[in-house]
């Protein structure tokens, strides 16, 4: 007889306890999780290039072109982390060379984790003219929808390692929110209770909203529960007042304090009153701002659900209201704390936390959440963070469903038997990476990579790698003159140098073809129990990338900044500005068969692809001194931002930027991610 739920309660805490643990070991191994910084964003929708490089460099001193690593990877900067929170957290905690640990550091965590098995996680993305509907990656199905095989206890089986490696991150005197409804929320209280402990259990905070009521059987279901609990007894904790509705009448009305009638007195006053500003206007009377009364808040919060036309809406459908947010913030973390979120979703925390003035974390799984999130906190002018993936994410990922004692070539040889190649014999084959595919003969679901009958090398890079120059030099060499030659050589790569697409068509080699491995092949090769299960059901895509056209610099004159010590060459101009313009030219998305569309939404892209495709551009960014490592956004666009014109459908393809002047030639990176989260870059030298 299988075990009831509240039975396998106990195994469930203990083998997540396991997963806990071995992260926590590996913390202080040499091949521990990391972060890779993909952008250094530094928002400037209303502040001028040299406005943000006074502010955030020594223009003077070569910054510009060398950043200030120390200070970008400083604890006090904000963080935006894409990828699995348990990773994050892992990174999070055991730190590296340029950001220390954050293990006891976190003042408040406030969570939202997915919790409705029936919800549909479909993106809509608004195109000129066309709508589609994206189905969710597998990736994402992990986290955001009810795809795990045994329920409740799978839910319960991913949130508690990821609750315990959370309160390692809390500092003693820090708190956590876990924000639930009656789905999950009575089984998740009870491991809660196991892993803070029942005496640091503080608050049941009910949230309770209207909405539109229907016939039912039962009562309407009009609130979540967010349960509250402090790392130990010594926890931060600023009590709130509310103002009762009789209270805000008498501030309307203005009473008398001080004496009664016929007497001297004090007549209090809301301060935002109308009439009130016009009396203070007059400065015909004494001000004295009192302290306003109120009652401490319970524990049953009235807030409403966001306005459909409020100006914090960002169209995400699990966004909660900032003064939700606001509430959790202001009561339990203190001024300049550190405010974490590992299922950031909208945004919200982080750009309420941001308003506020703490420090903030915020990480999801979901590239649209993340493309929402890193807009949301461009368009309220943010203070700079950093934009960042998890280091060597498919290792972590091979590990988790290989064993952590697998070997790349044993992932290289899953990766090529999907392709459809035949593995090499180990003599000419050491790495393990190489197979042999005859044309015509793949039971891949994609057209075959050359001509009836050809003879084709497979060559299936590491993860641990990024696919670029090297790489694919490699691989023709071998094609060239390994086992006598062959036709052409497949390259299969999980990650790629941003300018692959300069690179591909630098090589002009028509017996060369790269192609991507599905991100998430490790996700549904463990969903499907096996590489039998897999086969003919995978795509591997042609890669995407952009143009953009020449980029026209010119002298604009003075400015009112000097550093009479740069001289060099490499060094800025003291006194002078130059403008720099540029144009996007072309963007070329991957196949569209390696979207997750049905047949009629992958019509209307070929539509758009055909007609407009830079209207498949999301976000684009410039670094007009780009060092070739990291990339720092001194512009950016980004579709919804009707500041830049009124098309909120379309990112505007041209960018103007003043910028410090310099003597020589300037290298500037230009990246673009597309509506589906995809990103392509283009470096150019920039000729003086």
């Amino acid at each position: 007889m299988a075990k009831s739920l509240l039975e396998q309660l106990p195994e469930i805490v203990a083998k997540g306890r396991q997963v806990a643990e071995k992260i926590l070991e590996s913390l202080e191994g040499r091949h521990r999780v990391g972060l890779q910084t993909r952008e250094w964003v530094l928002p400037a929708k209303d502040i001028a290039q040299n406005d943000l490089l006074r502010q955030f460099g020594d223009v003077g001193a070569n910054s510009f072109a060398q950043p200030d690593t120390g200070r970008m990877n400083s604890p006090l900067h904000n963080h935006l982390i894409y990828g699995d929170n348990l990773l994050a957290m892992a990174a999070l905690l055991a730190g590296d060379d340029s950001t220390p640990s954050l293990r006891g550091k976190i003042d408040l965590i406030y969570i939202d984790p997915p919790f409705d098995s029936k919800a549909d996680y479909r993106t809509k993305i608004t195109l000129p003219g066309v709508e589609l509907e994206q189905k969710p990656t597998v990736i994402e199905q992990f986290a955001y929808s009810d795809t795990w095989a045994d329920g409740t206890a799978s839910y319960l089986a991913m949130i508690t390692p990821r609750l315990i490696l959370m309160r390692e991150l809390l500092s003693d005197t820090g708190s956590i929110y876990v924000h639930l409804d009656w789905h999950v929320g009575h089984y998740v209280k009870l491991v809660l209770d196991e892993i803070f402990g029942k005496t640091n259990f503080r608050n049941e905070v009910i949230w309770h909203y209207e909405k539109w009521s229907t016939r039912s059987n039962n009562f309407q279901k009009n609130h979540d529960a967010l349960f509250l609990f402090s790392k130990g007894s010594n926890y931060h904790f600023n009590e709130i007042k509310t103002v009762t509705k009789n209270l805000e009448q008498k501030y309307e009305k203005g009473y008398l304090i001080g004496g009664g009638y016929g007497s001297t007195g004090l007549v209090v006053y809301d301060k935002e009153n109308p009439k009130v500003k016009a009396m203070i206007a007059t400065r015909k009377y004494d001000v004295v701002y009192a302290n306003q009364d109120g009652k401490p808040l319970s524990d049953v919060w009235d807030i409403p659900f966001i306005n459909p036309v409020a100006s914090e809406r960002v169209n995400y459908s699990t966004q909660k209201p900032e003064k939700l947010l606001t509430r959790i913030i202001q009561a339990s973390c203190p001024e300049n704390g550190l405010v974490a979120d590992f299922f950031g979703g909208s945004g919200t925390t982080a750009a309420v936390a941001e308003k506020l003035g703490r420090r903030w974390i915020t990480t999801d799984l979901g590239k649209p959440a993340c493309m929402i999130m890193r807009k949301r906190l461009i368009d309220q002018n943010a203070q700079p963070f950093l934009y960042q993936a998890i280091g060597d994410y498919q290792v972590e990922a091979a590990k988790s469903t290989l064993g952590r004692s697998f070997r790349i070539g044993d992932l290289s040889q899953i990766v090529l038997q999907l392709f459809g190649a035949l593995p090499l014999a180990p003599e000419d084959n050491p790495n393990r990476n190489l197979g042999r595919l005859v044309a015509g003969d793949s039971p891949s679901p994609q057209p075959s990579p050359g001509g009836r009958g050809s003879k084709i090398l497979v060559y299936a890079d590491s993860p641990n790698k990024l696919t670029g120059t090297a790489t694919l030099k490699k691989a023709t060499a071998q094609r060239d003159s390994l086992m006598g030659g062959w036709d052409k050589v497949v390259v299969l790569g999980w990650n790629f140098e941003p300018s692959i697409g300069e690179t591909i068509t630098a090589l002009n080699d028509d017996r060369l073809e790269v192609l991507v491995i599905p991100p998430d092949l490790l996700d549904r090769l463990k969903k499907k129990g096996g590489l039998d299960k897999l086969k003919g059901t995978v795509r591997f895509a042609s890669l995407q990338y952009l143009t953009i056209k020449p980029v026209r610099r010119h002298s604009v004159g003075a400015n009112s900044f000097a550093h009479p010590s740069a001289s060099s060459a490499n060094e800025f101009a003291p006194t002078e500005e130059e403008s720099l313009t540029i144009e996007l030219d072309n963007y070329v998305l991957l196949s569209p068969e390696a979207i997750n569309l049905d047949e009629a939404n992958r019509a209307k892209l070929h539509g758009i692809i055909n007609s407009e495709p830079l209207a498949l551009i999301e976000y684009w960014a410039v670094d007009p001194d780009y060092d070739g490592q990291l990339f720092r956004s001194v512009w950016q666009d980004y579709r919804g931002n009707t500041d830049n014109d009124g098309d909120p459908l379309r990112v505007v393809t041209k960018a103007q930027l003043t910028v410090p002047a310099k003597t020589g030639n300037r290298k500037l990176c230009v990246r673009a991610v597309d509506v589906f989260g995809f990103e392509a870059e283009v470096v150019v030298e920039v000729v003086a």
